[in-house]
């Protein structure tokens, strides 16, 4: 028997997971919220940065107490989309730029238009280089915001690294080698699923001169071994590890309920999209995570409870008074504009309002029903590029809610799978610290994760009134087809 152990620094907290290698038991956990620092001010008044040593005193604080005794590996999962900009001394520049922060609009803008040529729009160019298009969370776009903004520390810039490059090379004492993985490094904007490569010139057009990137590890690669004999495995970003802990292959999707929707499935190639709609991610298994992204999920049930002076338990409760169809109502739930379909200025629409529909319930179902059409038109995108899905994990604490669950197989039209809360992410950072063990010891394969058991979970099937559902998706489809015609094309 091994003993590894997973951890994964979120953009709050640690959590740390020691784990048996051969059947993948959790034998101890660790928790510590991250300490403010730097940027991040006691109160919270910029949440756009952090000191990233923030992270490894959080780290710390959650080993404590010999949670890692007899560890011979640890995999390291972090937070996506952050950038900590070194310079030739392996100092930061700066704080480090966290995912959330979203000051780059006008710089995703820019790098958009920047690629583009005529007759061929920047969004397809970037589509076609990288498989994702600029967006004001992405690393290239911090980077354009940083020259920008601020022009002295962006002249510094010597090497690029991700949070998980991070914390890898911290744990490994800050060696000359610097790594990543294909996970990590298929969301910076600079490198391409599709090819394996990486684009320094994008690099150069964001920030104004290239820099030195991370080596990029296969799937099962060790990443090195600490002075004290732990090896270290690439690590990887958040989700990624979170599929690779849920055991996810192909047909396998997964529909994440946030404020906002994101839906991803494994594929065997790298997909893109002309307008962007597809981010092209890879895994931590050697395959690929095709993303597409919605702006509206639970925020639209929440504010629906709002108005009807209710919760969300209160609200599915309400929604299973009524029937499939709402009665004829259908809510578009554009709250925050939409980016599948790409609606930036739009707004939320409520039709089929008639006096037997004007009831809580109804639009109480109508919300529910709107949400899960707006996740299925994301799904649509990837089964419009071959993606083939046989069943959808639901996640988000709005997977357990009971309309939900009633709604999503028939909508979906495929089993639903809702896995009990667990930190998937860690499992998954100690499911690939096994894998890079097991390969370094012989006795695993590299193209062969371990076999690690599948997660508790309510599995809900599709049912025989599939023809009621379709009926219910086709409501949807002609008013948002009324309201914005042509907007949606897969």
């Amino acid at each position: 028997m091994g003993i590894v152990a997973g951890l994964d620094s979120s953009s709050a907290f640690t959590r740390i997971v020691v784990c048996d290698t051969d059947t993948g038991a959790v034998l101890r956990q660790g928790y510590a919220p991250h300490p403010q620092h730097g940027g991040g001010e006691p109160d919270g008044a910029n949440p756009h940065e952090t000191d990233p040593q923030a992270w490894l005193l959080s780290l710390g604080e959650a080993a404590g107490g010999g949670l890692l005794e007899g560890v011979q590996a640890i995999g390291v999962s972090a937070q996506q989309h952050g950038l900590l900009a070194l310079d030739n001394q392996g100092a930061l520049v700066r704080p480090a730029l966290v995912g959330n922060d979203r000051r780059g609009q006008v710089a995703a803008a820019d790098l958009i238009d920047a690629l583009g040529v005529e007759g061929h729009g920047g969004r397809r160019a970037w589509a076609e280089a990288v498989g994702s298009v600029p967006q004001a969370s992405r690393p290239i776009t911090k980077l354009a915001w940083l020259a920008r903004n601020e022009p002295e520390a962006a002249r510094r810039v010597a090497v690029l690294m991700s949070p998980h490059d991070w914390l890898v090379w911290q744990l490994l004492g800050r060696p000359a080698r610097r790594t990543t993985d294909r996970g990590g490094a298929s969301g910076t904007g600079w490198w391409s699923a599709a090819s394996g490569s990486y684009r320094p010139d994008l690099v150069e057009l964001a920030l104004g001169h290239r820099a030195m990137l991370p080596e990029v590890l296969g799937p099962a690669d060790a990443a090195g071994t600490t002075p004290e004999g732990l090896l270290i495995s690439a690590g990887t970003g958040e989700t990624m590890a979170a599929a690779l802990g849920l055991g996810l292959g192909p047909g396998d999707a997964v529909v994440s309920l946030g404020a906002s929707g994101s839906v991803m499935a494994v594929h065997r190639e790298a997909l893109s999209e002309p307008n962007g709609l597809i981010t092209s991610l890879a895994d931590a298994a050697g395959m690929h995570l095709p993303v597409v992204n919605t702006s509206n999920a639970v925020r639209a049930l929440r504010g629906t409870a709002e108005l009807l002076g209710t919760d969300l338990e209160g609200l599915s409760d309400l929604a299973l008074k009524s029937t499939p169809g709402a009665h004829g109502l259908v809510l578009l739930p554009y709250l925050e504009g939409e980016r599948t379909p790409n609606l930036p200025q739009a707004a939320g629409t409520l039709s089929g309002l008639r006096r037997d529909s004007m009831k809580p319930e109804h639009l109480a179902r109508a919300s529910f029903e709107g949400m899960l059409c707006g996740l299925v038109d994301a799904l649509d995108v990837l089964r419009s590029r071959g993606v083939e899905i046989r069943r959808v994990f639901l996640l988000g604490a709005a997977a357990e809610l009971p309309a939900v669950q009633a709604a999503a197989p028939g909508l979906f039209g495929t089993q639903v799978v809702v896995p009990q809360p667990a930190d998937y992410a860690a499992l998954g950072a100690a499911r690939q610290a096994a894998w890079a063990l097991g390969v370094a010891q012989g006795t695993l394969a590299a193209h062969t994760p371990p076999v690690w058991p599948a997660p508790a979970a309510q599995v809900f099937e599709p049912g025989e009134d599939l023809a009621v559902w379709q009926s219910v998706r086709q409501q949807y489809t002609a008013t948002r087809e009324q309201i914005h015609p042509g907007a949606f094309q897969v």
